[in-house]
């Protein structure tokens, strides 16, 4: 399987973000819509996954090294995706200067998250009627850095 991760734009690859979002979270979850699109849309640096030249999965990395909207299409998870769109947004992140990165893990995703070396460190609660926790990864700076270039192949 042939996986490529880039950076997104909001404003130019919105449909392609939308799309993948609106099928996970508000179709398949019932995430309610207004709850899905928030005001760090624009401010947000997005990531898409693609495999075999098809956008099948976002994420996105907000202010103070938030992780947040990791989605894959159903029919390509179970294949590596997600945990490849992880590990680019973190180094990115590193990249970028940040130390730690975290998310709100849905509950059930929590070993997956765990793989990638994820630390639960809150307690349980609701978030659009799903029940998520907060996980923290500190990055490692021993890890060799990835050229911008990398990101545009």
């Amino acid at each position: 399987m042939s996986l490529f991760v880039r950076l997104a734009d909001w404003q130019t690859d919105r449909d392609a973000i939308r799309g993948i979002r609106q099928k996970v979270f508000v179709e398949e979850q019932q995430v309610p819509a207004d709850l899905e699109w928030d005001e760090l849309e624009e401010s947000a640096q997005h990531f898409l996954i693609y495999q075999s030249n098809k956008a099948i999965g976002t994420g996105r990395l907000t202010g103070g090294g938030k992780i947040g909207r990791m989605a894959i299409l159903k029919d390509a998870r179970g294949h590596g995706a997600g945990l490849e769109l992880l590990n680019r947004i973190c180094k990115f992140a590193r990249v970028s200067g940040q130390k730690n990165v975290y998310l709100n893990a849905q509950v059930h995703a929590v070993p997956f998250y765990q793989k990638a070396g994820f630390t639960v460190t809150g307690e349980e609660f609701m978030e659009a009627d799903i029940p998520h926790v907060r996980m923290d990864l500190t990055l490692n700076d021993k890890e060799p850095c990835e050229n911008a270039d990398d990101w545009n192949r």
